[in-house]
């Protein structure tokens, strides 16, 4: 039998009972969480070794448990991969312009503008003439908690050249 099976003794009530008060007095303000500002410049790049042609700078440090975030540079005239995931991810674009290929739509986007990527579409991001900054924040952190994360890539083709206009679908 594993232990989380394992029938409750006499010996795990005090324990039980000191999580239950913890519950119950959840004003204590005092934060232990050393990470309460994550600085740009702590960002842990990857560059090529994700399968992603752009630059990712994760944010590792910031404390949420259930958001990722990171920074993306896409260089002027490239493009990310083409790529799907199970999570949500919005990306906020801080510099640049450029468009995105969301399954068989694309859209054009520039500085302060959010893009949505849904659940298990394909998508991929292209800079313009300009190299591309762009904050990325996405829930795969609650997903990979629980063991439901999964990620996919076609690499660096179109969607459309991948699989042809939304009408010959």
């Amino acid at each position: 039998m594993a232990e989380s099976d394992a029938p409750l003794t006499e010996a795990d009530i005090p324990a039980l009972l000191q999580e239950i008060e913890r519950l119950h007095h959840r004003d204590d303000q005092h934060v232990e969480e050393k990470h309460l500002v994550s600085h740009s410049s702590d960002a842990l790049w990857l560059r090529g070794n994700t399968g992603n042609p752009s630059h990712i700078g994760m944010m590792r440090h910031v404390p949420m448990k259930t958001a990722e975030f990171a920074l993306q540079m896409i260089p002027g005239h490239s493009a990310t991969d083409l790529q799907r995931h199970v999570h949500e991810s919005v990306h906020y674009v801080i510099r640049g312009t450029g468009w995105s290929e969301i399954g068989d739509q694309t859209v054009p986007w520039g500085p302060g503008d959010f893009i949505y990527t849904p659940p298990w579409i394909w998508h991929r991001h292209y800079a313009g003439d300009t190299d591309v900054d762009i904050l990325i924040v996405e829930n795969s952190r609650l997903l990979n908690l629980l063991d439901a994360g999964m990620r996919d890539t076609r690499g660096s083709v179109s969607f459309v050249d991948e699989f042809g206009s939304a009408n010959s679908r």
